[in-house]
This record gives structure tokens, sequence and C-alpha cells, in this order.
């Protein structure tokens, strides 16, 4: 059976410096009738005041797509993204804009932070975690503008994935996603 989970439904935090809505069961939102959906764990929409972001904190076997709306969100991590002169060690420079996608795959393991360095600026992106088919691989990371479009189908295009295989009607969307990304009409 789909349920239809409307957006003032999700769960809810305030922690002055992050308010974020949950579309399923995370950090102290706990609703055992909303687990995930298949392999999508996780779907928050955040908004992170200026100045301030999460703090190096570590993530393991999980595919972690951001997406955002507003504002700007630094990111930074142990492969080497987001330092300085990284775009020219190979390395992606971890700022995300809107419109921007970015893929992490944690595999084996990766520490990161995520910051708001604007002043005076929210940021507001959505946070997508699926559970990979292939745990245990090598991290990796990815930013663009161009994966993420209107020819592209969304969750589409990360190497280490299982796409739940339900239509996109049956999950539960943030009210903010891209005016594009619409549920298939019957």
């Amino acid at each position: 059976m789909i349920e239809l989970i409307k957006s003032s439904e999700r769960g809810y935090a305030d922690h002055g410096w992050l308010k974020s809505h949950h579309s399923f069961s995370f950090a102290d939102y706990h609703n055992p009738r909303r687990m995930g959906f298949g392999a999508l764990r996780v779907i928050n929409e955040d908004r992170i005041a200026a100045g301030t972001g999460f703090g190096t904190h570590g993530h393991r076997d999980m595919e972690i797509i951001s997406y955002v709306l507003a504002g700007e969100l630094a990111h930074k991590d142990s492969m080497g993204n987001g330092q300085a002169n990284a775009q020219g060690a190979g390395h992606a420079d971890g700022v995300i804009r809107p419109g921007d996608v970015q893929r992490m795959s944690a595999g084996t393991g990766v520490m990161h932070s995520e910051f708001n360095h604007a002043k005076g600026q929210e940021t507001h992106f959505l946070q997508i975690w699926i559970q990979p088919d292939q745990r245990g691989i090598k991290p990796s990371y990815e930013q663009s503008t161009s994966l993420w479009s209107k020819s592209a189908a969304p969750c589409a295009w990360w190497p280490h994935r299982t796409v739940p295989r339900a239509p996109c009607r049956s999950i539960a969307m943030p009210a903010c996603t891209p005016p594009w990304w619409t549920a298939p009409s019957n």
C-alpha cells in the first residue's frame, strides 16, 4: 500500500543552527512505520544558519547525495576534497551551490564536514542517503551541475546504488523538491 506523507507530517528538529525536516526516522525522530523506502534511508530537508555547519564526522557504507536549493555548502573530506588548492590536485573544490549535486560514496569510511560560510545567508539543501548494494567499496566523491537535469532520472547516476523499484509517487518527498521532479500521473 502506498502511503502519502504530507510535508507537514515529517519529523522536525530545531538545533538553533540547524533546522531539519525528516521524511524517515532520523536522529531523535523515530517512527517505526517510516524507517525508509527500500534502499532509500534518508531524505532530510535542512537549513543551516550562516557561519555554522556540521563539524568533522564519519560515515561508512552509505551513498550520500546533497542538493543545494539556496546558499552554499562547503564540503571538506579525508579524501582531499574541499582542501586549499583542491582542484589543482585533481580534487573537487567542495563548494556546492544552488542546483549543484554532490555524491559521496562513504564505502570503507570517510571523515567530512559541511559548513555554510556565508555571512547573513542561510543554506537550504536536501540530503539523501541510500544504502549501497555493495559494502566496503573505496570511498569516492563527485560534484556537478550537469548530473541532475530534466533528462536524467533522479537517483540514476551514482555508481554503487540500489534504486528503489517503486514509482516516485510512493516516496515521501520534501515540499521543496525541484519543480521538474513530479510524481508520474496515473
